[in-house]
């Protein structure tokens, strides 16, 4: 009998070891405040059904899109390339990475990316979904030049990251799968929905003489004809998230989407970004080749470039552009700034406060 005793109470000693990664932890659901703008004019946004935000995964995200330990030599991390004081962009060209190698890209801006309803993400379309567009920058031989076989090995031994994955994943064991869960979560939260322009159309604000004749010319399809890519008063993304050939280049030294598609007419074309926060952004255009935004409206006003692909919405590219007045181009570019939203680069719940 004190045999059976001893071996029943081993049994359930060993049991007890065993399930206690199996206790049930329930996540709390992240309760995601979604702007009034955004209520009244989209969808609801995109939340994957095999990767519900939670309280804990978000937080998880957070932690790991600040920590270095992704890199290779522990020196970069997701925040490093995706600053939040330049709405998760950087003020350089091309990124550095690593190993001193850069890139032909310029580090697009991160928010609002819930609502990107084409699922398609970076300047090229090459990933579909935040948790695929977060797994490549890792083993990216000139970004963060690791490995995922490395990288969970490291969080698996730090003293923090099990736990926060068992309440987060129901699971301690670490993989690249959970970790870019966890961080597309946190991008998720990152809402930028409160410029001057936006509290204008709140009526809580009111815009100056130079800031409304500039959103008329934005308005316009016989002056800056901006709205068709770039969204207007009814679209607060201010981006219809499709790609296009904007007359940058007469020939292509990167082929863009046509890279992706093998499609020929895809050759040249970009996503569109977003126009809210250029104030943060520069140097803007995917390969940042311009250092301001007065640059930028000098291309569209004169410096478009015919090829065999550019956009039709590009109307006027046989004079070189829409061709604004002095006047037009200063107070379009005063409309452009008025969606700056000093809150989301100063949001304390999108920085490394830890």
């Amino acid at each position: 009998m004190k045999t059976n005793y001893i071996f029943l109470l081993s049994f359930f000693l060993l049991m007890n070891c065993a399930s206690k990664e199996e206790e049930i932890y329930t996540p709390i659901p992240y309760h995601l405040e979604i702007p009034p703008l955004f209520s009244d004019k989209l969808i609801a946004p995109i939340i994957p059904s095999n990767n519900p935000l939670t309280e804990e995964g978000v937080a998880l995200g957070k932690k790991l899109f600040f920590d270095t330990s992704l890199s290779g030599d522990n020196s970069q991390s997701c925040a490093t390339c995706h600053n939040p004081k330049k709405a998760f962009t950087d003020e350089t060209r091309f990124s550095d990475g690593v190993d001193g190698s850069f890139g032909t890209r310029n580090s697009m801006p991160l928010f609002n990316l819930a609502w990107n309803f084409d699922e398609r993400f970076a300047w090229d379309g090459k990933e579909f979904g935040l948790e695929k567009q977060a797994f490549e920058p890792v083993s990216n031989p000139i970004e963060m030049h690791s490995n995922w076989k490395k990288v969970a090995e490291k969080l698996q031994k730090d003293s923090a990251y099990p736990d926060l994955f068992l309440r987060a994943f129901g699971t301690s064991t670490i993989d690249s799968v959970l970790v870019t869960k966890a961080i597309a979560q946190f991008e998720r939260t990152l809402i930028s929905a409160n410029s001057k322009f936006d509290k204008f159309l709140l009526g809580k604000a009111t815009l100056t003489p130079e800031e409304q004749n500039g959103f008329n010319v934005f308005m316009d399809e016989t002056k800056g004809d901006c709205f068709h890519c770039h969204g207007s008063d009814n679209n607060p993304l201010w981006t219809d998230n499709k790609f296009h050939n904007n007359g940058l280049d007469a020939t292509f030294t990167d082929l863009g989407l046509g890279k992706i598609t093998g499609d020929p007419k895809d050759n040249g074309k970009f996503k569109s970004p977003s126009i809210r926060n250029l104030k943060f952004t520069a140097p803007y255009m995917h390969d940042g080749r311009f250092a301001t935004l007065d640059e930028v409206i000098n291309h569209y006003s004169e410096g478009l470039q015919k090829s065999s692909t550019i956009d039709p919405l590009m109307k006027k590219v046989n004079q070189g552009g829409v061709n604004l007045s002095t006047k037009d181009k200063a107070d379009l570019k005063a409309f452009l700034l008025s969606l700056s939203d000093e809150e989301f680069v100063n949001n304390t719940n999108f920085t490394n406060n830890q």
